[in-house]
């Protein structure tokens, strides 16, 4: 350990540096460096989506979390640790080489913890610092940079804590305009700043001269604090409201505070770069918190995925907003306007009126569409958040326990499965009705409850006959088995609840104080993430099925019209709307409205020789995923490649297909166990799967390709391996 103090004439906390040193001895001793070279050559990086890097990082960091020091190392670090620091307040913070180079700036990638107390405390966090080197957002970004993963270590940087009047972060030089500099600063810590809890008050100045341009007001209603046991969001005073946290002869302080870490780190590094500076003040003294190169600036590329990635993270404080907001604000919202959608009548409107309302839908769904990615994306965190706390204070075996406390929420998709269940039954208990069902033929009682559930559940459901059809095959397949759900009250259950009952207990039991009232909200939040990250689809699904419905409506006239279905989209084929609504609305729109459009659609891609030999030379018989659901099944393969698919589903079989949408989840109680090409335990699949108890297994490659129609699969939904048995549609 290397103590820091002042230097340069920059006042910086007292502190000490943990050396990549002993990160190296600590994954080496351990044996770690092994294990998680293991799990990173489980499925190629760019092959997984960030649900699966996020279970790739969290099951990596648990190896961290259950993997005490070697005795000698423990006992030499906990002892200087001790007598440096005492009971003192310290921020544990990452210092990876070339995290903040000229070139690179990990900023908000790494973990940092502040009001840590005490030796042992300090060591648990230096190993929870060393874990986020392989967090899903560090391994996404120093893949994009170029960086070997495989060479990665981490310094840590031990400070005490600064609790100062006001914190911020400024910019020598403005990252949208050269010719400017920025300074944001808030009341309290800069946790709340930095995770977008708290809106700053921000100055413009001249970067030339240091002369304030403007100042942007903000709220200033709250700001987080120091706790004896960490951090807490509070209200602000009134006497603080009124008034901006900085002084004009401040604002200008921290200003010169940028020039002098540019200057300092332009020696260095052999060129000036403009600095990203973090600082507090107390005591009427500027503190440097840390200080990096600004890597975005002016004309340079930005890496828009990372920045989409990182602002899925989201603090506690601010999921509870999102949840407030997307329960209060716009799931009533969306479900009134798709009410609205759905009473409209279409077959009377001429079609250029039809194409005005075509637009109009697209421009709804659009909007909604919008909300979901701002909003109801980012909230999936909550469940992740949960995950994390959980895995950092419950010693367990199984880095995802705790998805087995976010379970049994009340989703949609089950209470839908449950009214086609109750459909089923009524089949099964009237042969006259089920042979009927069997011949399509009409029914008033059976239709009026088919219509009553497409209006309640839309989705791929739509108004096509197709899709209706297909439900009816369904509701036949189900009433000729036995019944899917098991009784309440059944042993199996009972002692399922019981260990739930227990998991809860326990996680509660490791918190005191104001802080069980913190894991308490924490687990509703998460629960609520979890349920949401399910029913959400859901509510999206309903607004695209109208939008579906006017498309559906426009073909049928572009075929009165004289269109050979070839010409056409075939809109009832297509499982998912969105990769192609743009063209598919922009084309019907003009088609409706100009009848000499040309009327050529699209060329549907047929499978090039090479790819039928690539397909029919690889036929693996073990297929390595993620283990997302627990269990083991047998059965026979039904691969899904559209949505018409679905409907030929047989009770007992083993779903295969690229992701369970939520929109699809109905079929789910007939199979034996569900396998998925994208991965992680977080997608609706493993989420719908662990409900009912199937095997599950996720981020397959090449799954839909690899496993035919028929062929006889045996899933391991606790190793996460696919064996295919015996080939049988090849």
């Amino acid at each position: 350990m290397k103590k820091e103090g002042r230097k340069e004439g920059i006042n910086v906390p007292r502190g000490a540096c943990i050396s990549t040193a002993a990160y190296n001895e600590y994954v080496d001793k351990t044996g770690l460096r092994g294990r998680i070279l293991l799990e990173l050559n489980r499925k190629p990086f760019e092959e997984m989506r960030w649900e699966e890097l996020w279970d790739l990082s969290e099951k990596i960091k648990y190896m961290f979390v259950r993997t005490p020091f070697p005795p000698e190392m423990g006992k030499e670090l906990e002892e200087k640790l001790a007598g440096y620091f005492g009971e003192k307040a310290v921020a544990v913070r990452s210092s990876a080489p070339g995290e903040d180079s000229a070139k690179t700036s990990f900023a908000g990638v790494h973990a940092s913890y502040v009001n840590v107390r005490g030796a042992e405390a300090i060591l648990r966090h230096l190993r929870l610092v060393w874990a986020s080197l392989w967090s899903d957002s560090a391994l996404l970004y120093r893949t994009e940079m170029g960086l070997d993963i495989f060479k990665s270590s981490m310094a840590v940087l031990i400070q005490e804590i600064v609790e100062g009047r006001v914190s911020g972060v400024a910019f020598g030089m403005n990252p949208e305009d050269a010719s400017e500099a920025l300074v944001e600063a808030v009341y309290g810590l800069n946790k709340g700043l930095v995770d977008g809890t708290v809106e700053p008050d921000r100055w413009v100045l001249e970067r030339k001269s240091g002369n304030i341009k403007k100042h942007y007001h903000a709220e200033r209603d709250r700001g987080v604090f120091g706790t004896e046991e960490g951090t807490e969001l509070r209200e602000l005073p009134e006497n603080l409201k009124g008034n901006p946290p900085l002084t004009q002869e401040e604002v200008t302080q921290v200003f010169n505070l940028t020039l002098k870490a540019e200057t300092l780190f332009g020696r260095r590094e052999g060129r000036r770069k403009p600095q990203d500076v973090e600082w507090t003040i107390r005591d009427n003294t500027l503190y440097t918190l840390q200080s990096r190169p600004i890597t975005t600036l002016v004309g340079e590329d930005r890496d828009e995925k990372r920045l989409w990635y990182l602002s899925l993270r989201r603090s506690f404080g601010n999921l509870k907003e999102l949840r407030k907001n997307i329960e209060e604000k716009h799931i009533p919202a969306m479900q009134a306007e798709a009410q609205e959608l759905e009473k409209e009548e279409l077959s009377g409107l001429t079609e250029s009126t039809l194409a005005e309302e075509i637009e109009r839908r697209a421009g709804i769904y659009r909007k909604w569409h919008d909300i979901y990615w701002d909003e109801f994306i980012p909230f999936a965190h909550g469940a992740r958040l949960f995950g994390q706390v959980y895995n950092e204070t419950v010693d367990s075996k199984d880095p995802y326990e705790f998805a087995d406390l976010l379970s049994g929420t009340g989703m949609l998709s089950l209470e839908r499965n449950r009214k086609l269940e109750e459909m089923a039954g009524k089949l099964r208990k009237a042969p006259g009705l089920l042979q009927k069902a069997k011949n399509f033929t009409p029914d008033p009682g059976l239709g009026k409850e088919l219509d009553a559930f497409i209006s309640e559940y839309g989705g791929s459901y739509s108004e096509s006959s197709a899709a209706r059809e297909g439900l009816v095959r369904l509701l036949v397949e189900m009433a000729s088995s036995p019944p899917l759900s098991q009784p309440p009250a059944s042993p199996v259950k009972a002692k399922e609840q019981d260990r739930i009952r227990k998991l809860k207990e326990n996680f509660f039991s490791r918190f005191e104080g104001e802080k069980k009232q913190f894991a308490a909200e924490l687990l509703d939040l998460g629960r609520a993430s979890y349920r949401l990250r399910d029913d959400d689809n859901i509510y999206l699904g309903k607004i695209e099925a109208e939008l579906r419905r006017a498309l559906l409506e426009g073909e049928k006239r572009l075929k009165k019209r004289g269109l050979k279905e070839a010409e056409l989209p075939e809109i009832e084929k297509l499982p998912n709307l969105e990769p192609i609504i743009e063209e598919i609305t922009e084309k019907m729109i003009k088609t409706l409205k100009d009848p000499k459009y040309p009327s050529e659609w699209k060329k549907s891609p047929g499978k090039t020789e090479k790819t039928e030999k690539t397909e029919e030379k690889m036929k693996p018989r073990q297929l390595l995923g993620n283990p997302s659901g627990p269990g083991t099944s047998q059965g026979s393969a039904r691969v899904i490649l559209q949505e018409s698919d679905l409907y030929d589903i047989k009770a007992g079989e083993v779903l295969v297909c690229d992701a369970v949408d939520p929109n699809m989840t109905f079929i789910v109680p007939l199979c034996s166990a569900i396998v998925e090409r994208r991965g992680g335990m977080l997608i609706h699949g493993a989420i719908i799967a662990r409900e009912y108890g199937i095997p599950c297994v996720t981020g397959v490659p090449d799954a839909t390709k690899l496993i035919k129609n028929g062929d006889y699969l045996a899933v391991d939904g606790y190793l996460g391996i696919v064996t295919v048995l015996e080939r049988r549609g090849w």
